[in-house]
């Protein structure tokens, strides 16, 4: 599955410094004055899976293949970005590209680092972003809505659905609410997402701090975690300089780096983690002496859908799943262990993947 997350906020907030930790390069540049993202950077990044490392080292894996989602580094938006302002209206055609929004709020004091509103409140940075996706969505439903209710009025039903589903974003715009908050059907789904509202798609909330503050956050990030909890989202505190230095180390200097900070893990994981999340996501494994492989399925999915995602054919050919829990499989020392002990099942077309299922497919071709 191609994921998206784009990397929102405004100037100076260490968006590109994020990336650059993300992607553990130099891609972005980092430099201390607006505008310095002119196109849009992407990266992609392995979701972090300690599951994937056990399942290998049971199964001998030559080769270990994780998750991996696409960020991408959103040029500073501004006030008045929605009529252009900024170079606006071309950041927020990139973020309809996306499948989810990463808002990265300054969370810091350094007075080396201008401010484009010359003041430090995160909050206040927030509301400037949605504020600003919110009149974008409103200009581009009303624009489009009156030649659906044309459509609409002479019986075309597409455009009768679609005019219900503006009218319901309209309505949550208009009373100064993201689209997010509109109750979709199933069967409305479609049409929903082909309305490509920006206000739309699920947001998660990080909290950018200094140094000093990357363990259990200050109270400007105290300020953004009670605003993300009144919109219903999560929050990730994170120091962009720690993770950008983080990035460069390998895993031993890492581990000691972390040690001296109070820090388990790099801030990166639990964002990565967190995303992952925020898109309905789950994991499941195919694991066997060539590789040992992490494959992203959306929470729900059945067996046919998850073997779809190796290629359509096992989707079409669908005969059965061999499911183990990852739990057997690491306590029984592998896929014999579990086979012996009764733990390998056989599942059909109804059944719905969990989370760290490790499986094999049997298809026809």
């Amino acid at each position: 599955m191609a994921l998206k997350v784009a990397i929102v906020g405004l100037p100076n907030v260490g968006k590109s410094t994020l990336f650059n930790a993300l992607t553990r390069t130099a891609a972005a540049q980092a430099a201390n004055y607006p505008f310095c993202t002119i196109e849009p950077n992407t990266g992609d990044v392995a979701v972090p899976e300690p599951r994937l490392d056990v399942l290998a080292q049971i199964a001998g894996s030559k080769e270990i293949i994780p998750s991996r989602i696409t960020f991408v580094d959103i040029a500073g938006l501004v006030r008045g970005a929605s009529k252009g302002e900024g170079l606006g209206n071309q950041f927020l055609a990139n973020i309809r590209d996306c499948d989810a929004m990463a808002f990265v709020a300054r969370c810091f004091i350094d007075d080396d680092i201008t401010h484009v509103e010359n003041r430090i409140d995160p909050v206040s940075d927030l509301e400037i972003i949605e504020t600003e996706l919110m009149l974008a969505d409103l200009e581009s439903l009303e624009r489009r809505r009156l030649q659906m209710e044309k459509k609409a009025k002479g019986g075309d039903k597409d455009s009768q659905q679609s005019l219900r589903l503006v009218d319901a974003a309209l309505a949550q715009l208009n009373n100064g609410r993201p689209a997010r908050v509109v109750d979709v059907s199933k069967e409305d789904k479609k049409a929903w997402d082909m309305l490509q509202l920006l206000t739309a798609l699920p947001a998660l909330y990080v909290a950018n701090v200094d140094e000093g503050s990357a363990d259990k956050g200050n109270a400007l990030s105290e300020t953004v975690a009670q605003r993300a909890k009144a919109d219903g989202a999560n929050t990730v505190v994170i120091s962009a300089k720690i993770d950008s230095e983080l990035a460069i180390l390998d895993d031993a200097e890492q581990a000691e780096f972390l040690e001296s900070m109070g820090l388990e893990e790099p801030g990166l994981n639990r964002l990565i983690r967190e995303a992952y999340a925020l898109l309905g996501l789950q994991t499941y494994f195919t694991v066997g002496p060539k590789e040992a492989r992490a494959w992203t399925i959306p929470v729900g999915a059945t067996a046919p859908q998850a073997a779809g995602v190796i290629h359509t054919d096992f989707e079409k050919g669908f005969i059965r799943a061999e499911t183990i829990a990852y739990p057997d499989y690491v306590a029984l020392k592998g896929e014999t262990g579990a086979k012996e002990a009764g733990k390998m099942r056989a599942e059909g077309k109804t059944y719905v993947v969990k989370d760290g299922d490790v499986m094999h497919f049997l298809f026809n071709n």
